[in-house]
């Protein structure tokens, strides 16, 4: 009896012992609320979580579509968990998995969630209060986010730091210029440098080119391809150049550029709190649209008294000469290469004008000089080729002079002197000289050697005749012809800048002719060059400006002093930005050449109408 009483103690002690291990692991569902970083209260714009707390069950939750009061961030599973348990040697197994939903409070008031139905077991349902919070007290992420956890409303709020470029304190654009205070057509640098502390950056792309006004500008290649570290206002950012100018500024006075618009797009950390796996983060794709700070720079005029012989050039050059012979022969044409390399300015290195050094019996032509530039990290380098044809007009011993090259080198403040050497030169008689020309002549007149020989011309039967006089007289009128025509010719070429006026028109259909060749071939750096070239080679040799003082404001004044109406010069000057903006603009947003083109040709053309008008109104 007694035996079969312990039996039956047993057999119930282990029943109660797996009802309840049964009853431990059954299936559940479980929601509950948390604030984010503890906080009691949910406010309009705080981001806050409801969380599920599935048991035993593998199938997993829908996602929600619709919470009360708030808009859904995120849902994913954040969390599992198993646990094993044995009895006699019998083991079970029970899990748990948690899924977060993130919200963030759109709407004050009392609401609801749930229930919700997983598996078909159903769950609780929560109640939570949004009330009311200001909108910029937006949440921030976990103290432990390494200098990542300020806010971007904070930080552009006036109680915040302020940083320099429009952006926030984990991402701004900050300009800087290599000098504040320069002269006249010297160098400078432009940078643009990111500051950023976002985890990944997957975009930048500039909407628009910065505006140098007053500023002849080069785009540098050499801009930063990976990031580098700097501490700025006691904050580590990762820092990269993204973009790099050298300008040279065209007028004195107070200059300034004004920073461009860019786009970044960037990964940015949303923080959450996971009851397993404690502060959880996820990147949320964000688009920033930054401006760099605008900057001043004050331009000095170059130091007088400026050398008359100033070739226009501020850096540091140097010049050389190369003549292939000494030797040549008269009326046969010939060349001497002058060529200057050096940094700065050096598209606008002009040299003096070789037809008042060289000698009278060598006639020089002028050239379109070949520059070869290189748009380096600090300035501009390269080479200025220029071509000089020349031709001896008679035989002799010629010395052709050395050539100074004067600069203004603005780390020394001075005006310095480069000297190309020069050469004497004989030049022997070429088949088109005056005597053999003569020879000619007598040898098509045969009868002028009878002349020759017999002075008594009454014995001749030819001298009655008209003929006869005739042989005399065109010579001499051909001679005189000749002599006024060279002497109208010597007095209209003897100003050269008059002659250049009068020849502008017909160099610039030149430079437009070779801008629609790029055009056709889609060189659109050189396109605009010579465009640029065009218009202020243009208006350099029609309002006689030396290049080195060739600018919008100068260009204006003369125009208007000359007679021009106000809307064709603002028309001209609305060109010359274009085609300055659409050189510098970033390939992707540079205009089509075609209305550029267009638009030069009538630019020009309309000038020299006016200036024709205006030439005739004046007599």
């Amino acid at each position: 009896m007694t035996i079969m009483v312990f039996r039956l103690r047993h057999i119930l002690l282990t029943t109660l012992v797996l009802l309840c291990g049964i009853s431990a692991s059954a299936a559940s569902v479980h929601l509950s609320v948390q604030s984010v970083r503890g906080k009691r209260d949910i406010g309009v714009g705080d981001l806050f979580y409801i969380s599920y707390e599935v048991n035993d069950i593998e199938e997993a939750p829908d996602r929600p579509t619709n919470v009360p009061g708030a808009k859904i961030m995120y849902f994913e599973r954040t969390g599992q968990s198993s646990r094993f348990t044995s009895v006699n040697g019998k083991t079970s197994q029970s899990y748990s998995f948690t899924y977060t939903l993130t919200l963030k409070a759109v709407k004050e008031g009392q609401f609801t969630y749930g229930p919700v139905t997983i598996g078909g077991v159903k769950s609780n349902s929560v109640n939570y209060s949004i009330g009311a919070q200001p909108a910029a007290a937006q949440p921030s992420a976990p103290d432990q986010s390494s200098g990542q956890s300020s806010s971007r409303d904070a930080q552009n709020s006036s109680e915040g730091p302020r940083f320099i470029g429009k952006g926030d304190g984990n991402l701004f654009l900050k300009a800087d210029v290599s000098k504040s205070t320069a002269y006249e057509q010297e160098a400078l640098v432009y940078t643009v440098k990111l500051y950023t502390t976002y985890d990944a950056i997957k975009f930048i792309g500039a909407t628009a080119a910065p505006k140098f006004e007053g500023f002849v500008v080069e785009e540098s290649k050499d801009i930063s391809t990976s990031l580098e570290y700097e501490t700025y206002n006691g904050k580590t950012y990762a820092t990269a150049i993204i973009a790099r100018y050298i300008i040279f500024p065209q007028m004195q006075g107070q200059l300034k550029v004004l920073g461009n618009t860019y786009t970044v797009s960037v990964d940015e950390r949303e923080y959450y709190h996971d009851p397993f796996w404690g502060n959880m983060s996820v990147p949320k794709p964000l688009q920033l649209n930054v401006t760099p700070n605008d900057l001043s720079i004050n331009v000095k005029a170059l130091p007088s008294p400026v050398p008359s012989n100033f070739s226009g050039g501020v850096g540091q050059f140097k010049i050389t000469s190369e003549l292939p012979s000494q030797n040549f022969l008269s009326n046969q044409a010939a060349s001497v290469v002058y060529t200057v390399t050096g940094t700065g300015n050096l598209k606008y290195v002009k040299l003096p004008d070789l037809n008042a050094l060289y000698p009278a019996q060598l006639e020089v032509y002028s050239p379109t000089p070949e520059v070869t530039a290189n748009v380096g990290r600090t300035n501009v380098s390269g080479t200025a080729k220029f071509d000089y044809s020349f031709m001896p007009l008679e035989p002799g011993t010629f010395t052709i002079p050395s050539v100074d090259l004067v600069y203004f080198n603005p780390q020394s403040g001075r005006y310095e002197t480069s000297t190309a050497r020069g050469y004497t030169v004989n030049v022997g008689k070429g088949k088109g000289s005056e005597k053999s020309q003569t020879r000619g002549m007598l040898a098509f007149h045969p009868q002028l050697m009878k002349v020759g020989s017999d002075l008594s011309f009454h014995h001749t039967p030819y001298v009655k005749k008209f003929g006869y006089w005739l042989l005399y007289i065109l010579p001499v009128l051909m001679l005189l012809g000749t002599s006024v025509y060279y002497r109208a010719y010597l007095k209209a070429n003897a100003d050269l800048l008059a002659v250049k006026s009068r020849k502008a028109s017909k160099v610039a259909r030149m430079r437009l002719r070779k801008a629609a060749i790029c055009m056709k071939k889609r060189e659109t750096d050189k396109f605009y060059d010579e465009m640029l070239a065009a218009i202020w080679g243009y208006l350099g040799d029609k309002l006689r400006i030396p290049m080195s003082e060739l600018n919008r404001q100068n260009v204006s004044e003369k125009l208007t002093a000359e007679g021009m109406d106000a809307a064709r010069i603002e028309g001209l000057i609305a060109l010359i930005d274009e085609c300055e903006f659409a050189k510098y603009a970033p390939a992707s947003t540079k205009a089509d050449m075609q209305p550029v083109y267009d638009k030069g040709a009538e630019v020009i053309n309309g000038l020299e109408e006016a200036f024709k008008q205006i030439k005739q109104e004046k007599k």
